[in-house]
């Protein structure tokens, strides 16, 4: 083994973030801590963190910030921004993501999204709440994007958390070969298995990839027997059909642990998002479904004996 072999492998993994939250208390038991990983293999059609998609850091515009000074145009070496309209625009595949436009902005119109973090970086915001979760059973969340997108990353963090005796939860789509969900189960305390539709064909046209690897993925950990909440986001005209909500509510319960499911009503906070990234939202004229929508779907799934919540009232203290 030569010396840069070695040195390779003695390199910690380190992993682009997009955003930590603290005093989190929909990602898991107790009060949290959630780290957003980037990078998501799916593109569903309503997603609220689009920044998430991509695993490199993306440049957000804010227009309404833009004071049309040209300072960004000053610095990009690329020439990847022009001032043609009421504020900066970016060709995007001129850009570079160098971040250098972004730190010139005297009005922060411009922000990279997603930074490079070591393990210890991300560790320190983490331990920082400790007292919290310990008083209410709390911990630290890894999510994304889909976090399994950065195994080495993620396997890395969760070792790290248990290490330091924080519980640990995963919050997935379950898009990942086996042996990706294998290597980092004894390290997780709990699942949050985001499940979309069960119709191969729907899922397929509406996020992009196929549902057997997720759905033959939660199989596996419930014959395992590894602590999963099911979270199901409720998109009207897309997954609230009783036909598929009927195909949800046999697939979990047919599981050898049915886990619990958590109903969240879609919504439109991350609309915003879609032009600062240059890209259009799909589901414009979709309103979220009322409270007495998502009473009435609890109800159909509870007829399969298993416990249904909405909202992330499973995640509480439990």
């Amino acid at each position: 083994m030569t010396g840069s072999t070695r040195a390779r492998e003695t390199v910690p993994p380190q992993g682009v973030v997009f955003d930590i939250k603290r005093f989190a208390i929909h990602d898991g038991p107790g009060i949290r801590t959630t780290v957003f990983l980037k990078g998501c293999p799916l593109r569903c059609r309503w997603c609220h963190n689009p920044e998430s998609q991509e695993v490199g850091p993306e440049l957000f515009v804010r227009e309404t910030r833009c004071r049309r000074c040209g300072t960004c145009l000053r610095v990009c070496p690329t020439g990847a921004l022009s001032l043609d309209g009421a504020a900066v625009s970016v060709d995007r595949d001129r850009c570079t993501r160098c971040g250098a436009c972004a730190e010139a902005c005297p009005s922060q119109a411009l922000e990279l999204v997603g930074r490079l973090m070591t393990v210890d970086q991300v560790m320190g915001e983490v331990s920082r709440d400790v007292p919290f979760y310990d008083e209410s059973g709390g911990g630290a969340t890894f999510s994304g994007g889909e976090p399994l997108s950065q195994p080495e990353f993620l396997a890395a963090l969760l070792r790290a958390c248990k290490r330091n005796g924080i519980h640990t939860t995963v919050d997935t789509c379950g898009f990942a070969p086996w042996s990706v969900m294998d290597r980092i189960r004894a390290d997780t305390d709990l699942f949050l298995y985001d499940l979309k539709l069960l119709d191969p064909r729907g899922h397929a046209e509406l996020t992009g990839v196929s549902n057997a690897l997720i759905l033959e993925n939660l199989k596996r950990l419930s014959e395992l027997g590894q602590a999963v909440i099911v979270r199901v986001a409720v998109i009207p005209g897309m997954n609230d059909e009783k036909s598929e909500l009927e195909a949800l509510g046999k697939f979990v319960a047919s599981l050898r642990n049915p886990p619990p499911i958590d109903l969240l009503p879609y919504h439109r906070t991350g609309i915003s998002k879609y032009p600062r990234l240059g890209r259009l939202y799909q589901l414009e004229g979709v309103a979220p479904p009322d409270e007495d929508r998502m009473t009435k779907i609890a109800s159909l799934l509870r007829r399969y004996e298993l416990p249904v919540t909405v909202g992330g009232e499973a995640h509480g203290n439990e």
